[in-house]
C-alpha cells in the first residue's frame, strides 16, 4: 500500500467554516486523478462531561445542515496554537457554565478521512460544577441538558444522538469507564 502523490493543489474557497481545495493526484498504479476535492476544517474537541452529581451534560441546539434540533455532546473548535485539552475546558465553560476537576483523553477520530483531514479529539471530564452562566457566541442558542449515565446510555442505544462523532465518543468513553 502506498500513499497517493500530490501533483497540484489549489483552493476553490477559503472561509473560516468552509475551505475547499481541489488536488491533482498520481495514484500508485500510475493513474492520474485530475480533480479530487478535499474539505478543510479546523481541529475539533468533543467532551463527555460528568458533573459531581454523576450527570452527563449534553447541549440541545439547532443544526442547519440537518435542519433539526439535536441533542449532542458539548463540542467546539480548537483555536490556533491552543492545545485540545485547553479547548475542551474552554468550550465546556462557554457552552455550559461548568468547570471540571479532572480531564482524561479518550480518543481521536477523523470525521470523514476520504474527503477531510481534520481530527476530532474526545475527552472525559469529571467532577463538574456550575461556576458561571453560559458565555455563548452571537450565533449560538444552546440549552444545557443533564442526564444520568443510565439515561445517557439509553439515549445513545435508542439512536437519538444524530452526530456520528458524538455517538462514537460516547461508546469509547462508556467502554473505557467499564459501562459497556
Amino acid at each position: 500500500m502506498q500513499k497517493w502523490k500530490l501533483l497540484e493543489s489549489k483552493y476553490i474557497i477559503q472561509r473560516p467554516w468552509a475551505t475547499l481545495r481541489v488536488d491533482k493526484l498520481e495514484l500508485p498504479n500510475g493513474n492520474i486523478k485530475d480533480e479530487y476535492y478535499v474539505l478543510e476544517y479546523p481541529t475539533w474537541v468533543n467532551m463527555v462531561a460528568i458533573t459531581e452529581d454523576e450527570n452527563v451534560l449534553f447541549v440541545k441546539q439547532y443544526r442547519h445542515g440537518a435542519d433539526q434540533i439535536m441533542v449532542e455532546l458539548p463540542a467546539g473548535v480548537v483555536e490556533d496554537d491552543e492545545e485540545p485539552e485547553v479547548a475542551a475546558r474552554r468550550e465546556l465553560l462557554e457552552e455550559t457554565g461548568y468547570a471540571f476537576d479532572k480531564i482524561e483523553y479518550i480518543c481521536e477520530l477523523f470525521a470523514n478521512p476520504a474527503t477531510s483531514g481534520n481530527l476530532t479529539y474526545t475527552y472525559l471530564l469529571t467532577g463538574g460544577k456550575k461556576v458561571q452562566e453560559q458565555d455563548l457566541d452571537s450565533s449560538e442558542d444552546i440549552e444545557v441538558v443533564e442526564m444520568t449515565i443510565e439515561e445517557a446510555k439509553k439515549f445513545l442505544f435508542d439512536n437519538k444522538i444524530g452526530q456520528a462523532l458524538h455517538s462514537s465518543a460516547l461508546f469509547y468513553t462508556f467502554h473505557k469507564m467499564g459501562l459497556l
